[in-house]
């Protein structure tokens, strides 16, 4: 499915026009709590004059009885569009009550996703993630999920508190590394996710303790390249393991998932043809990770161990989980609920639930 994408500051002023082109009059408008409000998209709504019924009900990790309450307002209502205005939850939410009516009557509703933060890039991705219990569960449809309209207006971000700006850079930035290794790249999505990881080092720190325009925007390029690079190629173990660290423990999602990437670079290069994932080789591999190291700025794997952490450190975010309050008992729960067989298959170097848990002993 093609997407159109509008990306400029304003740009949440195409709204109207999009919607009058499907010919949507009854939208079904899917928000965060609070960031509707913060971010100024309540305003630049009023200011085209939309009707919409809001539904906001859900928590930050999606809870499928939130998403089944949602679809059944959805359907109440006739609606003929669903337009997402907030962070990675809102999209998702969105994306599944659009899967859910689909599969309910096959037939398809425009969707427009429109980001107020940089870092999910689910606006540009088919992904859904929602959660069962403290269970994360994923999947969608790339003829259905995908977003048919984007719209990234940095403005709609400059309200975000350092924290959020910080938590989900690191989403951004753990998508584009893990895109670059993974065992499905291709040269088009490493392209990409270089881009998204060269606009991160340079704006990632800035956008989070001294914002200015640019850095807004070049955060919200940085989190929409990442988006499409994974939207091609998955992310890898470094995301797995983040889900539980949220679930149970709270730690913002962007936040657990760059935890453990300093440690899964050293993993990685040293794959050997024996446990070597990528059907292109363990040279390939290897290759792979040392133009990786090149794009970071290093010589060596050390210095890219390093370069990582000293990133996370600079958004005033943790990099061990003891200083988050976490026990070695909770390690075992994290292998857990954290070793997803499909997306740790995806890891260039075969990865067992007994390593994962020496990744995470080094991280304590």
């Amino acid at each position: 499915m093609e997407q159109k994408e509008y990306f400029a500051y304003n740009a949440i002023s195409n709204l109207k026009n999009i919607l009058k082109r499907e010919k949507a009059k009854n939208i079904f408008l899917v928000t965060g709590k609070i960031s509707f409000e913060l971010s100024g998209a309540r305003e630049k709504l009023a200011e085209q004059e939309l009707n919409y019924h809001r539904f906001s009900a859900f928590s930050p990790n999606p809870k499928i009885e939130d998403i089944e309450n949602g679809f059944h307002e959805f359907k109440q209502g006739n609606y003929d569009s669903i337009v997402a205005i907030g962070g990675g939850s809102s999209i998702d939410v969105a994306k599944t009550i659009k899967l859910f009516h689909f599969h309910n009557t096959k037939s398809l509703v425009p969707l427009i996703a429109i980001p107020t933060t940089a870092g999910s890039g689910s606006e540009a991705t088919y992904f859904i993630v929602y959660y069962i219990g403290k269970e994360k569960q994923s999947e969608g449809n790339p003829k259905v999920t995908l977003p048919n309209y984007s719209i990234c207006d940095p403005q709609l971000t400059f309200s975000l508190p350092k924290e959020t700006t910080a938590s989900t850079g690191l989403d951004a930035f753990a998508q584009a590394v893990e895109s670059y290794w993974c065992i499905n790249s291709i040269q088009d999505s490493k392209k990409l996710a270089e881009k998204s990881i060269n606009l991160t080092l340079k704006n990632l720190e800035k956008a989070v303790h001294n914002p200015d325009r640019d850095s807004r925007e070049n955060m919200m390029k940085a989190a929409d390249l990442a988006g499409k690079a994974i939207n091609i190629t998955k992310t890898t173990a470094s995301h797995s393991i983040a889900y539980p660290i949220t679930s149970y423990f709270n730690i913002p999602h962007g936040h657990a998932a760059a935890l453990t990437l300093a440690e899964m670079l050293e993993y990685s290069s040293e794959v050997t043809d024996e446990d070597c994932s990528d059907k292109r080789g363990a040279s390939y591999v290897k290759e792979t990770i040392d133009d990786l190291l090149k794009i970071l700025g290093v010589s060596n794997v050390r210095q890219g161990k390093k370069l990582i952490t000293s990133l996370i450190i600079s958004t005033g975010l943790k990099t061990r989980l003891s200083e988050l309050n976490l026990t070695r008992e909770d390690l075992d729960l994290i292998v857990e609920k954290g070793f997803h067989p499909a997306r740790v298959k995806n890891n260039p170097r075969v990865l067992t639930s007994e390593e994962l848990k020496n990744i995470l002993f080094k991280i304590f």
